[in-house]
Parts: structure tokens; sequence; C-alpha cells
């Protein structure tokens, strides 16, 4: 036990008597300094006491998209953890091509009796889809809250990145960097995130002189997929345009980016520069180091989180729409202009 009260205390970073106080059930321990204990529990591979393991309060739906973008399991891990916190279990949802769709899910999550769901990247962030499936939820007293893409109308509390300050971080380091042909590769226009980031980027072209009208700049714009291979794709076309630097719609696609490149027979950041948006986990330690922006996970989940359970509880979230602020995180995958100007 004496070992095992030091290897909790290390992972929590607390004593061990304040484990031990958790361990027993004994009061005088904050809520965050507990679920640090109960964190160090899981990491370490130990069972919970019986006595820790409450009762949930209740069933909370999460629905994201596939899995193989790195940005939507570190958006379900944060979700969870903000649940977990408030004693709520989260049932997660994940789609796939030619797979379960949103809306059985929700009919899945409605039969399990949940308290509320949170759609991350959902259909609420494709403008040809209909809102209609979300203001039947609402008509149903269903709390829900709505991550990464607004859609007017919808009686729900909206969480999202500021994606046209992430196009301004990113462009702003190129043109710093010397760069005068900026290329963008991004997903599909008709979802909300691509479209702001779109409109950003042609404003910042023609702000930074690189464009005469915003209609000119759009056609530095290659529309693809949000996968490494519509990166590839994207981003091979705007180099053989003689573009010098490509921002990138996800960490993914600017992978798919520095890929492109060295088909190419160019370095990277020495003949082209590529920023990446997600900052997802191990782009850190990519060859080269991915310049990418972060999109701040953490602090959307916990708002996402906090507006749900402030609907669960019978108070009313605010409607408009949070944005937060992302941050630049240069790397290696940028560097100076071989050419400037």
């Amino acid at each position: 036990m004496r070992t095992r009260l030091t290897d909790l205390a290390e992972q929590a970073g607390v004593s061990t008597a304040t484990v031990s106080r958790v361990l027993n059930g004994k009061p005088g321990v904050a809520g965050e300094t507990r679920q640090a204990v109960l964190a160090a529990l899981d990491v370490l591979g130990y069972e919970r006491p019986s006595a820790l393991r409450a009762r949930p309060a209740g069933l909370i739906g999460l629905v994201v998209p596939e899995l193989s973008n790195p940005v939507f399991p570190a958006f379900a891990q944060a979700i969870e953890s903000q649940l977990a916190a408030r004693g709520y279990t989260p049932l997660l949802c994940t789609q796939s091509p030619g797979g379960t769709t949103e809306d059985e899910y929700v009919e899945t999550l409605i039969d399990h009796a949940v308290d509320g769901i949170v759609f991350v990247s959902g259909k609420h962030a494709d403008t040809r889809a209909s809102t209609e499936r979300y203001q039947r939820l609402r008509g149903r007293g269903l709390p829900i809250v709505l991550i990464n893409g607004y859609a007017a109308g919808i009686d729900a509390p909206f969480v999202s990145p500021d994606d046209a300050a992430s196009v301004e971080l990113s462009v702003r380091h190129l043109v710093a960097l010397g760069h005068r042909r900026i290329g963008m590769a991004i997903g599909p226009d008709r979802f909300v995130p691509a479209k702001r980031k779109i409109e950003a980027f042609a404003a910042q072209l023609v702000r930074h002189g690189l464009a005469a009208t915003e209609h000119e700049a759009r056609e530095h714009v290659a529309l693809t997929l949000y996968t490494l291979e519509g990166g590839q794709a994207a981003a091979g076309e705007l180099f053989d345009s003689g573009h010098t630097a490509v921002v990138c719609g996800s960490d993914l696609m600017a992978l798919g980016a520095v890929r492109g490149a060295h088909a190419r027979g160019l370095s990277v950041p020495d003949d082209v520069s590529v920023v990446g948006y997600d900052d997802s986990p191990l782009v850190a330690f990519t060859d080269p180091p991915l310049t990418t922006v972060r999109q701040p996970v953490a602090d959307m989940a916990h708002a996402a989180v906090s507006a749900l359970l402030t609907e669960i509880h019978g108070e009313r979230a605010p409607r408009s729409e949070l944005l937060f602020t992302p941050e630049l995180v240069v790397r290696g995958s940028t560097g100076a202009a071989r050419h400037p100007g």
C-alpha cells in the first residue's frame, strides 16, 4: 500500500495523505484534486475501490465524425473527461462512410434515454443539410450543444474556434517569412468551417497585397477532402502552379502536403512551407515537425459540457456562438521564402 500510495501521489501531483483521504472517501478534498487521484488510478492500471464508483448522474450522447482524423478523438477524450468529472457517462457514436448515420445514432441515443447530446462537426456544419433534425430534438425538450459549425435558427448553444483568426495567423506568419505566392488546401466549401476559412483567406491575400480582389484570391484555393491524400493532391496542384507556401485545413492535409512536396523533389521548409490546423497529437514529432494552428479543444470541450449541463439543469445557456481564439504553433515546416518578394 505504501508503494501504491507513493505512485499515485506522484502521478496525481499530491501528497500520499491526500491520496489516502480520496481512497477512503473522506471529506475535505477539492473536486479537482479528487479527480486527479481518480485519473492516476486509471492511468496506473489500479481498479477503483467500490466506494469510489459513483452512480452516474446520467447519460450523454456524443456524436463525432470518423476517428481517423486525430482531432476528433481529442475532442471525444476532452468531452468525456469533462462529463466524467461531473458524474455523467458519455455514449460515444462515431461515423464512417457507408456506416451508421447521424440520424440513426440519434434515434438509438433517444432509445437509451440520454439527458442530452453533444454534436461535433455534425450535419449542422453542412450548409446543404436540413436543420430540422435538431429542431425536432429541441421540440422534444432534449438539450443539445453543437461544436464546429454555426447554423442560424437552431435553438441551441454553439461552440466554435475562430476560423478567421486561424487563417489570419497562418497568412501573417508566411508573409513575415517573405512568401508572396500562398495557397490554401481546404475541404469542401459547403461546410461552415471551410467556408469561413476560405473567406478569411481571400480577405487576407487582399489585405497583404497578394491579390487585387477577393475573387482573384480564391484562385489560390484548392478544394479537396480532409484526408492525407486530399492534402497531397491539392498541395501538389498549388506547388505546380508556383506557390511557395500552403495553408491547410487540417494537420492530416498538411502531412499530405509535405508528402506531395517530397514527391516533387521539394524540401520542406527550404523550398516550400506548410501550415496545418488542429495541432493534433504527434505532429510535433513528424519530419519536419509541423507548424500548425492549435484548435483550443480543451477549452471548447469545457464550454460545451458546461452549456449542456446548464440546459439539463433547467436553465438557459446563451444562444450566441462562443468563439475560441486559436494559437499559432511555429515548428519546422515553415521557413523563409527562397526568393522573397
